[in-house]
């Protein structure tokens, strides 16, 4: 295996490692550490159409970036093509890549018939797809999943309308909607979708170590990866792949990298968010830094204490520097 620069529609890309679009997860502070790591494409979390053309000062908020993360692909999500299509019109100028979320299995989402619902009406697809093209120039990209439930899986099928109406790539997570995140990602799948299309694939699921990333390319023959869930907390995923593909060794990660990145994570969240916002939402991804050394449940439980931020930095610099020593 090596190192690769797939091409979307006109987006030339450094290597094969995409960064998932996630709701509460690929805020700006996140994307840039995963950027940092390798990510050649990253995603803004899911933005909803109507919120857009409604002007809703928190949609609006989910499209804040800056230039070290480019290229930024967003992802909108909606049922209506017209809706889908004014939204567009509104972003255009602010992304590199567009991509149309039709995977996402929240019920939330499902019950406003966008999303995963979407795999259940193919002709809706289609004009979804249609509008969309029609309203932006630059790379369009689709995100889908396997089908609705087991007795509906159509991916091949919605995979070749999204290409026929102008799609420049389809990204598949081979789950079906029902299965949410439960079970195993069927990476044949993505296979037999790449064999069916002439756009490039992306797959996605279940890549939690770069022995995964490398199994699903070599795998499958997908154009590219997309690390989702398993990045959380480790951005060294992405690093790890690079070098495999490379054939270069694997360095370990320290408790005083993980510290590193993690207060990075922190103070470019703090300067995006504020205090409050950082104090709650940073938690979860401290926790995720954490995951697998010794003492990381006590962790999570003092982290939940932090009454202000500085004792929130207090506990993260008393932990990590606390495995780094019981280390030596």
């Amino acid at each position: 295996m090596q190192i690769i620069s797939p091409r979307i529609g006109s987006l030339q890309l450094e290597n094969q490692l995409i960064l998932a679009p996630m709701a509460g997860i690929t805020t700006l502070p996140y994307r840039r550490i995963m950027k940092i790591f390798g990510a050649a494409l990253v995603y803004s979390e899911m933005v909803s159409a109507n919120g857009l053309i409604r002007d809703g000062k928190k949609t609006r908020e989910l499209l804040v970036s800056c230039q070290e993360e480019a290229p930024l692909g967003i992802q909108l999500f909606g049922d209506d093509p017209e809706v889908l299509a004014e939204a567009t019109s509104l972003i255009a100028d602010q992304c590199a890549l567009l991509d149309i979320n039709m995977g996402c299995p929240v019920k939330k989402v499902i019950r406003s018939g966008a999303g995963s619902a979407l795999l259940k009406d193919p002709d809706r697809v289609a004009r979804i797809t249609r509008a969309v093209r029609a309203a932006y120039s630059g790379p369009l990209t689709v995100k889908i999943r396997s089908g609705w439930d087991v007795n509906r899986i159509n991916y091949v099928k919605i995979g070749k309308i999204a290409e026929q109406e102008g799609a420049d790539a389809v990204t598949l997570h081979p789950r079906t909607r029902s299965q949410a995140f439960g079970g195993k990602a069927e990476w044949r799948q993505i296979a037999e979708l790449k064999q069916a299309l002439q756009i490039p694939v992306i797959g996605s699921g279940d890549i939690f170590s770069a022995t995964d990333g490398i199994r699903m390319l070599e795998q499958t023959g997908c154009d590219a990866i997309m690390i989702g869930r398993g990045g959380y907390g480790n951005p060294w995923l992405l690093r790890d792949i690079l070098l495999l593909l490379t054939g270069k060794p694997l360095p370990s990660v320290t408790p005083s990298e993980k510290k590193r990145v993690a207060l990075q994570h922190l103070h470019w969240h703090r300067e995006q968010f504020g205090e409050r916002k950082t104090l709650f939402e940073m938690r979860k991804h401290l926790c995720w830094y954490a995951r697998g050394l010794s003492g990381a449940s006590h962790f999570r439980a003092e982290l939940q204490k932090a009454n202000d931020l500085s004792q929130l930095i207090a506990q993260v610099e008393f932990f990590f520097n606390k495995v780094d020593n019981d280390a030596n």
